[in-house]
Order: C-alpha cells, then structure tokens, then sequence
C-alpha cells in the first residue's frame, strides 16, 4: 500500500474530486505543471496525501499571456450573462460541497463542518454575486450645464491577480473570483503552498464550468508556487489588481512592490482582535461568544480573538466559566463530526504556539488553562487562557496565529476603548453590553477603530453581504459584501455634451 493517504480505502472519496498521486498545478485552459513536485501533508497526522507539481517561471509567463486574451471574450459578455456563469460555478460548488469540505478538513486541519461551511461561503458569494450582476453601474449626476449629461462609468480592471491564505483555501478565494467575475475580470490564483490540492479540486469545478459553456479557461487561471510566483505577480504590470491575504510582514512587502509600478492591490492581513465585556453583559452570551473566537479553527483566523478584556467587577467570573468551557472542547480528528479542535496547519506553527507561551510567562502572565503540545500524532496543541499580562505587554501586541487567549483586566469604558485601538492591526472588534449609549459610542468615532465592530457577538464568523476588511496593518481591503465589488472595477466620470452649444463649468468664459 502506498504511503500516499489518497491511494488508501479510507481516502478514496479524493479521487471523486479529480484527484490523484502527482497532479497538475497549472490550469490555464489547459493542465500543466513542470516546476518542484510538492507533497501536501495532513496536519492531524503529519501522513502525505498527495503531490502536487508546480508552476515554472515560463508557465507562469504563458498563463498571464492567456488570461489576458481570455479576458477580450470575458469583457465582451454582457454582465447579466457572467452572472449565469457565476451562478452555475456556485451550483457545481453544491454538488461537491461535502466532499470538498472534507478536503479542507483533511488538509487545512479545521474541523469538517468549518470545512463545509467555507465552501457554502464561496456558495454564498456567488449567490450574491448573480444578483449584483444586475446592479452594478455608476449613477447619472446632475450637470451645471444646460444639454450636459455627466455620468459615471464602471469597467473591469482587467486582469485580478489573487493570493491566498491557508487557513481559508476556498472562501477566500470565492469572495474575489465571484465578484471579480461579474464585474468582467478573469483571475489568476495562486493558492498557500501548503494547501495546494484544495486549489487543484476546486480550480477543476469551475474550469469544467468554463469549458461546458466554450469559455477560455484562462479566464480562472491557477499557477500553483511558492515565493517565485508570488513575486512575479506583485511585480506585473500586467495584473491589473493584485488581491494578497495573508502576514502583515508579507503583506508589506507584497503592497511595496506593487506601489513601485503603481498598481491596484486589495489587502486583507492581520488581526489582533478583542472583546470588551462590561459590568452590564449578558454572561450566557459572553463565554460560548469567547470560547467559539478564540478555540474556533485553532485559532487560525484572522478574526480570531486574541485579546479578552473583562471589567474588573465580572474578571474573575468570566474566567473560571470560560476556562470550565476549554475544557469541554471535544479534540479530535478534523474529519470527525463530533469534533470541535483540531491541529495547527503546521508543525512550524507549534513552535510559534510555545514561543509565545514563554514570552507571556517572561513578561507576567500566568496560564490558567493549557499550555502544552498535545501527546498525540499531528500538530495539537492545547487551547491555552493567559491572565496578569499588562495591556501593552510585547506578546499582547503580537498577532500569534494560535490558540492563545490573551485576558486582560480593565475599569473604565475610556480605558478599554483605547487598549482595543493600541494595537497595529485594525480587523475586527466587539463588546458585550445592554447600555445603548455604549453601543453607539463604541460605533463612532471614538470608538472601536476597526473594519468589523461589533455587539454583542464574537468577533469571528461574518457574513457575505457586509464589507470584509480592516484598518491601518490589517491593509484597508474590502471583500464580499457591500460596494466591495468597486474595488474590481475602474471608475470613469463622463460628460456628455447633447447640445449644439460649449458652455465651460463654473460660468468660465473662453472666447
């Protein structure tokens, strides 16, 4: 038997994903792939699933050619029209959705129904997607001049160069590709290295799409790499927008590249995220609110919290019933239904999760709950509480993408507000209160500085129809929901003269 998990019994159900041993990680129209051969691993158990072989510089070089042709059919089809592809991408999507949700599981390492969820997310987008497709446009403004028309105009960027994370292999990547689609885009995906057979089975389902209804498949382009290709793509001119989600470090450098040619790029990157919870809050709401945040994929989202800040009158109540609620977390296998934890994606990520348990005990902090690698295959490692560390204390400013929740202890509104907005990254944020004065301060100006501010509610799980994104290190990005879909097109103010006269703005005289 080989040592490939996808040529074992237990593992078949891959092959009903189009799967096999080596697979191409170039889709372009055509398959390809004649750079390394990768092998993807699975977190729970460190095993091999399958390989996956890479794109070389000159097959990266051939895909930007051929989405840029495919994009002159794409830009052509009526909006409407892109919609019905879109639509028929997100019912191809469903028909798959366990078993590609199962992939995410066996790959990524979070649990299956976090797995499923995330295709029903891409799902989702691209329901939304249909109908925006019908909506999108500029408004018709009034002219100061008399038989003036002054319109404003939409089109496509282009070509959407999009780069994505590993702990979010298909939602992510949904969000983008449906809206840039219906806005005329054609896309161009470069997955994480470490999940490249979650962007192989889905890159298979659209393209076969694409190809039922004789569309170029460049138009949904995939060059599977490493740095090389992400370079190259921040580097190209020739893509027209370069969405990155991923490090702030990385995203750094990516966004510096990109600014050197004077390109578009959406950022979506860190998140340092708290609850306030406030002598007023509903308690029955705050722990399993806390307890889903911070333990939910491992802590491996963006929208993870990190930071627990708790009024000094309810501090110690909320910690004894949250550490109580750690310990009921079921751990287990990803793929096991009953499970609510599983790994980190990574062993390298283990380390970080130890590391960051030292800083906090060097610096103050005293673990109440976890701490440890777990002693069983894979990357598991306990859900861990961390009290007594100081509010600006090095570690509690550290985005750690791990399962540690940092509780601090406050005893004003004006001081909690402020810890929350300290930090660099600005994602997303919530309170737990039922004084509405609080609620609309926290909503305003002086409030939370943060993408995502919410009440009453964690502060992961968001839903399509809002604007995904945050402030200042987090990158400023928007995707999803809302007029995120302008970020995939160029506006154009037009002015249209119907009379047989020149009147020149602002009563200006030119004769």
């Amino acid at each position: 038997m080989s040592a490939l998990l996808i040529n074992q019994p237990k593992y078949s159900w891959l092959k009903e994903l189009g799967l096999s041993e080596e697979n191409h990680g170039v889709y372009n129209g055509s398959w390809g792939g004649g750079g390394e051969v990768i092998t993807s691993y699975c977190p729970a158990n460190n095993e091999p699933i399958a390989r996956v072989r890479q794109a070389t510089m000159a097959e990266y070089e051939e895909t930007i050619q051929k989405s840029r042709d495919a994009w002159k059919v794409w830009a052509d089809i009526p909006a409407p029209k892109r919609g019905e592809i879109v639509r028929q991408i997100g019912d191809a999507l469903r028909k798959k959705i366990n078993v590609l949700g199962s992939l995410v599981s066996l790959e990524m390492g979070k649990i299956y129904v976090e797995g499923v969820g995330e295709v029903q997310e891409y799902v989702d987008v691209c329901d939304y997607a249909v109908g925006l497709s019908r909506m999108i446009g500029g408004p018709i403004l009034p002219s100061e001049r008399p038989g003036h028309a002054l319109i404003e105009q939409w089109n496509p960027v282009g070509l959407v160069g999009i780069i994505t994370a590993f702990n979010f292999p298909v939602a992510v990547y949904g969000w983008n590709n449906a809206l840039a689609l219906i806005c005329g885009n054609v896309c161009l995906w470069k997955g994480a290295p470490t999940t490249p057979l979650t962007s192989v089975a889905v890159t298979k389902i659209v393209a076969e799409v694409l190809e039922r209804n004789n569309l170029p498949g460049a138009i949904c382009s995939m060059t599977c790499g490493g740095a090389d290709i992400g370079t190259a793509m921040a580097k190209d001119e020739r893509v027209d927008l370069l969405s990155f989600t991923g490090s702030t470090h990385v995203g750094k450098m990516v966004a510096m590249k990109v600014q050197e040619r004077f390109g578009r790029q959406l950022l979506e990157l860190g998140g340092n995220n708290a609850i306030i919870v406030f002598e007023d809050a509903d308690l029955s709401l705050v722990v399993p609110s806390a307890v889903f945040a911070a333990v939910g994929t491992a802590g491996q989202r963006c929208t993870t919290t990190r930071r627990l800040m708790l009024h000094e009158s309810v501090h110690d109540t909320v910690v004894e019933r949250t550490a109580k609620a750690y310990q009921q977390v079921r751990i287990g296998d990803p793929w096991d239904p009953s499970t609510l934890y599983g790994p980190l994606h990574t062993k390298q990520a283990v380390d970080q999760y130890l590391a960051a348990i030292e800083q906090a005990k060097q610096q103050g902090g005293t673990v109440i709950c976890g701490g440890k690698v777990m002693d069983r295959p894979g990357n598991y490692v306990e859900p861990t509480i961390i009290t007594g560390l100081a509010h600006d204390a090095p570690i509690v400013h550290t985005e750690t993408f791990v399962p540690i929740l940092y509780v601090l202890k406050f005893k004003t509104e004006e001081e909690a507000f402020s810890w929350n907005n300290e930090v660099k990254q600005g994602l997303s944020s919530s309170i737990f209160t039922k004084d509405m004065g609080r609620v609309f301060r926290w909503l305003g100006p002086k409030g939370s500085d943060c993408g995502i501010v919410n009440v009453n509610i964690p502060t992961s799980g968001a839903e399509i129809g809002g604007a995904f994104g945050g402030e200042k290190h987090t990158g400023g990005g928007r995707e999803s929901g809302s007029d995120s879909w302008k970020q995939y097109m160029r506006r154009s103010t037009c002015t249209i003269n119907y009379s047989k006269d020149l009147p020149l703005a602002q009563g200006i005289k030119f004769e």
